[in-house]
């Protein structure tokens, strides 16, 4: 007898850029695997849940992939070779620093009237600003450290994360699955779906919505079963989380939940494993200044991700 999860991708088309997607996945794996570089898929922005096979209309959540995209440059930072997992059009590494209007303002040309002559110069007093990001993004790019795999749906999120965790795989402890992404609870199977728009004339529609399968069970037990797995936990009840963090560890038997209530999550997360607590805080100063909550929460992972493979080692 199939499990849900079983039934889900049997059930289900892979999105139609998949094989080009594997096939980059495995490339990036197995040369940063010859190199016996520490590895991290990170997830990050939401999962959207179309209505019509030819998607008008869908359900999304308000997830913009912030703490992802932060995330995974301070990954970079820790020498770790990144797969950057993100939803089509959600922020990412570099260029989360600027949306398009900020970075027009630190541009100037050099005349008015646009020509061949013209030349393009970054403004004296945003020098500061762009050089160490771009820095920074350079010299990711030219050490092939991070790869950008994108989705959209639910259903590309299932596929997607299956093929990188089969290329993560043969990392087994040095491999660190970092589940950012906001993945739908509900989606709507396949044969329950219109082919064309749904239209107005008609009524409002009746959708019945199924639980998406815990993608974690067998990522977990299957898939990676020697990986780093950190999954993420937001709730809008504080008295909630410490308790659906343990029970979440305790069933599906990862390393550690980072929990955050919404209303604090820029400044406040905690970090739930199976036997302990604790919370990682930013003052107001230290956001003042410019630090930023992943900056810690990502030095928190390494620490614990080297400890996890030192022991293993000892072992």
């Amino acid at each position: 007898m199939s499990s849900h999860w079983e039934e889900f991708f049997a059930t289900h088309l892979p999105p139609s850029d998949f094989e080009d997607n594997r096939k980059l996945l495995k490339e990036f794996c197995e040369r940063h695997n010859k190199m016996k570089n520490n590895i991290v898929l990170i997830t990050s922005g939401g999962t959207t849940i179309p209505l019509e096979h030819n998607t008008v209309r869908f359900v999304d959540n308000f997830s913009a992939g912030t703490r992802g995209s932060a995330s995974a440059e301070y990954f970079l930072e820790h020498s770790y070779a990144v797969i950057f997992m993100h939803r089509q059009k959600s922020l990412e590494p570099f260029t989360r620093h600027f949306n398009g209007q900020q970075f027009f303002d630190m541009l100037e040309l050099s005349d008015r009237d646009v020509g061949p002559s013209s030349t393009i110069a970054v403004k004296p007093d945003s020098v500061d600003v762009l050089a160490p990001i771009l820095a920074r993004y350079k010299s990711a790019q030219e050490a092939k450290q991070i790869l950008y795999i994108n989705f959209t749906s639910v259903v590309d999120y299932m596929w997607l994360l299956r093929a990188g965790c089969e290329c993560l795989a043969a990392f087994e402890k040095r491999a660190v699955l970092y589940l950012a992404a906001a993945v739908s609870d509900f989606y709507i199977p396949s044969d329950k779906m219109p082919v064309h728009k749904m239209q107005s004339g008609e009524g409002a529609p009746t959708i019945s919505l199924q639980l998406v399968p815990k993608i974690l069970a067998p990522l977990v037990s299957l898939w990676v079963p020697n990986a780093f797995v950190v999954s993420f936990k937001l709730e809008t009840d504080e008295n909630l989380l410490i308790t659906k963090s343990r029970d979440s560890l305790n069933k599906y038997k990862h390393k550690l939940v980072i929990a955050n209530v919404l209303q604090t999550r820029k400044n406040r997360v905690i970090f739930v494993t199976p036997t302990t607590s604790y919370e990682v805080v930013l003052t107001r100063e230290q956001a003042l200044s410019g630090l930023e909550i992943e900056e810690p929460i990502v030095a928190d992972v390494v620490r614990k991700h080297d400890e996890f493979i030192s022991t293993a080692e000892h072992q």
